[in-house]
């Protein structure tokens, strides 16, 4: 059975007045539901500069986390994430008309694990690593102006990573009735750990970093605040939030015919 172990924390940061990231999750509760719905974790930052920032990353999450725990027993992942991510940039939409503050808008990423698996959707430039074998590998790609252009082959990583449009999100939940939701699926193993983060711990936190201090044998609270601790020192700009989850152990499954079988 998939076995986990997490935990989370925000911090405002040395700047900001107020904290515009939430982050959340839906643990199964049984062993049984493990199996058939898995666990959920995700987590938003509110865009800077705009009014209602922390009430559309709270409603992002919430609409994801409400979403999957009132789905299907036994419903894929990979086809659930993206849709309760379109389905709370509905949310935020139309609760930003309804409050007086058209254009407000959050990033948002989620991670849903099941089996051996972790199928991850996010839109915006809060990010989510795979922390494996001494080395901290992003599994999103940012949605900013700056890395669309990299992508694109106009600009050099090294010109993306210091141009003024690289905090300038390309897509972001609530800014439209629609969004391109961009998910992911891949394979976790015994010993890994995600880390999802908002953009105020990897301003100034790099993969390295994050590979040192959280390790296989990492109280994964003391991690936590010693990653927000070295981002509020590098940087501190911005709010910081960080999730680290660490799996224990996998089940792994084959499909046939649509349902899964243990293999063994």
């Amino acid at each position: 059975m998939l076995d986990l172990e997490f935990t989370e924390l925000s911090d405002r940061g040395r700047v900001r007045k107020q904290n515009e990231d939430y982050l959340g999750h839906a643990p199964p509760a049984s062993p049984a539901e493990s199996r058939t719905r898995g666990w959920l974790f995700a987590l938003a930052d509110g865009v800077g500069g705009h009014r209602g920032g922390e009430i559309a990353s709270r409603a992002a999450v919430e609409s994801v986390l409400a979403g999957f725990r009132a789905a299907a027993a036994g419903e894929s992942p990979s086809a659930l994430l993206p849709e309760l991510v379109r389905a709370a940039n509905t949310r935020v939409y139309e609760a930003g008309l309804a409050a007086g503050l058209a254009g407000m808008s959050t990033t948002i990423v989620a991670c849903a694990l099941q089996f051996d698996r972790v199928v991850v959707a996010h839109v915006g430039d809060s990010r989510c690593y795979l922390i494996r074998a001494g080395r901290a590998a992003a599994l999103t790609r940012d949605h900013t102006v700056a890395s669309e252009q990299a992508r694109l082959g106009l600009l050099s990583p090294g010109e993306a990573a210091e141009v003024s449009t690289r905090h300038v999100l390309s897509r972001s939940l609530g800014s439209g009735l629609f969004v391109d939701v961009e998910t992911s699926d891949h394979q976790v193993m015994t010993g890994d750990v995600l880390l999802l983060c908002s953009d105020g711990l990897y301003a100034g936190v790099t993969g390295g970093d994050i590979a040192h201090l959280v390790t296989p044998r990492s109280d994964l609270a003391s991690a936590a605040r010693e990653l927000v601790a070295l981002a509020n020192q590098r940087d501190g700009s911005d709010n910081i939030s960080v999730q680290l989850v660490r799996v224990r152990s996998v089940e792994r499954v084959g499909m046939f015919r649509g349902r899964p079988y243990r293999l063994r």
